[in-house]
């Protein structure tokens, strides 16, 4: 589209005046931190010359007075420190400003006015000096949402005083870098898939980036969404929905600065290390401090107060590795943390008192003080306080007893040895609580009531007695003992925690959702699944209904969201023949080549053909090459015929690296990540030949952006 050389100089113009303003607030903003690092280091000589009597009388009869000497002195230097930061995190931002200041622009008149305004939208907002007057505003401010979800036309926002109504007749578009405007366009529908069009060409980055330039209308809806305290996304693979979730996040800390929500108090439970690196950069690139990003099972050894805990990953790969075992695998898995268990062990929890302690008689010199049965009544009741809360009250309640049956108070050494026989069965090991559930069949029956057990039920306790033999815990017994821990001691680790993000919904089974909902007591979430993308499990939309449920929210909201950007057709079209779609799975129409199948007849041959096609990506520009193989196992087995003849990096369980370069991953590492180029690497019909292994073709496939092939060494894949 030409535009006039008037209009060309008006934007020119505008870019000048607001990296003006800019400019002048980053000059004044740091001058005033040299002045600040001046007051700092003046605070702290005082701190220094005055404090060194306080410090010396903090070990004395006047450590209160030396005390509050000591903090009169130490206030001022934490304020200024206080002061100090945040002045640089707004030099940052006006940095970043005057690099790129805005991006998008609407000529907006409100309903009850003759002209329209022009409102120009940029990451972060920029004040005109010495005014209120928004030069730019945030793309997460009400205004900002008419870009995203109205073309020319009757437009509207809701703002905090209510709906507020107009028209728009201009929708701009800017690409500035490095104070540059090197283009702009007026954005009608087709522009808009155009300009996208061609930010999907280009080659993806080390970590993931921002999308605030291409928000779609349906993303927009999730990211502003205030009205639901479970916001659930069924996502499609490349639908964008782990950046909505974080674009989200920064929406909600803008708001928050009305509703007392900071970045501590956002948690975002991640699939893996890895996964939480890629995603680091979203959030500051935003302007926003990162959030508190968490695995799973690094929870679980919080609560457990253990290390040695198989992670998800380990897990998955000796599901792959073991065929002998993987029915057990998911059997065991999948009732242990089924609804029907969880019925179990709160009935187990219920009779711990009752079954499990063993109380006794308690005497002091050869005296009773307090009986058995008693000391059982008292706990047998009030069965909505914790348990352990019980049985710390009844520790305090027998030495109540004694003090008053003793004419003497007992000595230190008497009180701590007659503790030690009382917490005999007033401290409660989990583990061999638990133990003790699978080595009795009748027992645990006698908890399912109407409840049928699994037909295996008999090879289920079996594997699990031989699974706790060793000190290393299993995922699925972890699980279970997290849960057990939660409903016994209760837990404050996470009391401060507001805002619950859960990316891939799909891997997480009813009994952890039972914990996010234990642990995040007073939470809201948001929730991101594609059931397309299980791994050991069968999941369909029914999933979404299951967390409403165990979760148990006022307001929830289900969101799908069946459009893949991250694909060209060819790839997607390619990866769709892998799974049952439900619903249908749209692309956004990027055109690129077809995925091809190199069959190898022996090893030497197909290292070549892997080597001579990553020479050839490299050769074409592509910045991230993923190798994916079904294991960990054929992975690292892969990087030894290569890593002498190429550069590589093998990705294993806990790695954490920057996605520029050749990596071989194993599938169940990639979820969540792209490449410029996959590769698919031992596509053979030994690897892939169940529907378990449809489900990791169709996750590896659609990690590729422009290229997707698929080598193999002898019989190829019947799945493909």
């Amino acid at each position: 589209m030409e535009y006039n050389q008037t209009e060309v100089m008006f934007e020119q113009n505008r870019l000048e005046k607001t990296m003006s303003i800019a400019k002048k607030q980053l000059d004044q903003a740091r001058q005033k931190n040299e002045v600040n690092k001046e007051a700092i280091l003046t605070a702290k000589k005082e701190l220094r010359e005055n404090t060194s009597h306080s410090i010396a009388n903090l070990w004395s009869s006047d450590a209160f007075e030396a005390l509050a000497e000591l903090n009169q002195y130490a206030n001022p230097v934490t304020e200024k420190i206080a002061d100090y930061e945040e002045v640089e995190n707004k030099i940052a931002v006006l940095q970043n400003i005057i690099k790129s200041p805005y991006y998008a622009r609407i000529d907006f008149r409100f309903d009850g006015e003759d002209s329209f305004e022009p409102i120009y939208i940029g990451r972060s907002s920029l004040v005109k000096n010495n005014t209120y007057e928004m030069d730019v505003y945030d793309w997460r401010s009400p205004i900002a949402s008419v870009f995203y979800r109205f073309v020319t036309g009757q437009a509207y926002y809701d703002a905090p005083s209510g709906r507020i109504t107009g028209e728009v007749n201009l929708k701009r578009q800017y690409e500035i870098n490095n104070s540059t405007l090197e283009y702009f366009f007026d954005a009608d529908v087709q522009i808009v898939d155009e300009f996208l069009r061609k930010l999907l060409s280009q080659n993806t980055s080390t970590k993931m980036k921002t999308i605030v330039e291409t928000i779609q209308k349906e993303q927009d809806i999730v990211i502003r969404d205030m009205e639901n305290d479970l916001m659930m996304v069924q996502g499609v693979a490349g639908s964008g929905k782990t950046s909505i979730a974080l674009h989200r996040a920064a929406y909600l800390m803008y708001q928050g600065l009305s509703s007392k929500l900071s970045a501590n108090n956002i948690i975002i439970i991640s699939p893996n290390t890895l996964f939480e690196q890629y995603i680091s950069n979203v959030l500051p690139e935003l302007g926003e401090e990162n959030v508190v990003s968490v695995v799973f099972e690094d929870m679980v050894k919080k609560i457990l107060k253990k290390e040695s805990i198989e992670s998800r990953n380990q897990f998955l790969e000796n599901l792959i590795i073991n065929p002998s075992y993987r029915n057990m695998m998911k059997s065991s898995i999948e009732y242990k943390t089924s609804f029907q268990f969880i019925d179990i062990l709160d009935q187990f929890i219920a009779d711990i008192p009752e079954r499990w302690i063993q109380f006794v008689d308690v005497y002091v010199n050869d005296e009773c003080i307090v009986k058995k049965e008693l000391l059982k009544e008292k706990i047998t009741g009030r069965k909505d306080t914790l348990l352990s809360l019980r049985l710390k009250q009844l520790e305090e309640y027998i030495f109540e007893q004694i003090n008053e049956s003793k004419k003497t108070t007992i000595s230190k050494s008497e009180k701590a040895m007659i503790k030690q026989d009382i917490q005999k069965f007033t401290e409660i090991n989990v583990l061999e609580l638990y133990k003790k559930l699978f080595t009795d069949a009748e027992y645990l029956s006698s908890l399912a009531k109407d409840n049928k057990l699994p037909h295996n039920i008999k090879e289920i306790m079996e594997y699990t007695n031989d699974n706790l033999k060793s000190n290393y815990l299993h995922y699925d017994d972890a699980i279970v003992l997290a849960y057990l821990s939660i409903k016994i001691y209760g837990t404050n680790e996470y009391k401060h925690i507001k805002q619950v993000v859960i990316d891939e919904a799909q891997d997480y089974y009813p009994l952890q959702y039972e914990i996010f909902h234990l642990i995040f007591t007073n939470s809201k979430y948001t929730i991101l699944g594609d059931m397309n993308q299980t791994l050991e499990k069968k999941e369909d939309i029914t999933l979404y209904e299951q967390i409403q449920k165990i979760l148990a929210k006022k307001k929830s909201s289900l969101v799908v969201m069946d459009k893949s950007f991250r694909c060209t057709n060819e790839i997607l079209n390619y990866s769709l023949k892998f799974i049952n779609q439900s619903p249908d799975i749209k692309s956004f129409n990027r055109k690129g080549e077809e995925p091809k199948v190199y069959v190898a007849p022996n090893q030497l041959s197909l290292k070549e053909m892997i080597i001579n096609k990553i020479q050839s990506c490299q050769e074409f520009g592509y910045r991230s090459i993923g190798l994916i193989c079904k294991s960990e196992k054929n992975a690292k087995a892969l990087y030894e015929a290569l890593k002498d003849s190429i550069s590589l990096e093998l990705i294993k369980n806990e790695s954490t690296a920057d996605l520029e370069g050749v990596f071989i991953i194993p599938v169940y590492m990639s979820k969540g990540l792209e490449f410029d180029a996959v590769l698919l690497c031992d596509a053979d019909a030994t690897n892939y030949h169940s529907q378990d292994d449809k489900n990791l073709l169709y996750i590896a496939c659609t990690r590729a952006l422009h290229s997707l092939d698929l080598f193999c060494e002898g019989e190829v894949s019947p799945l493909l």
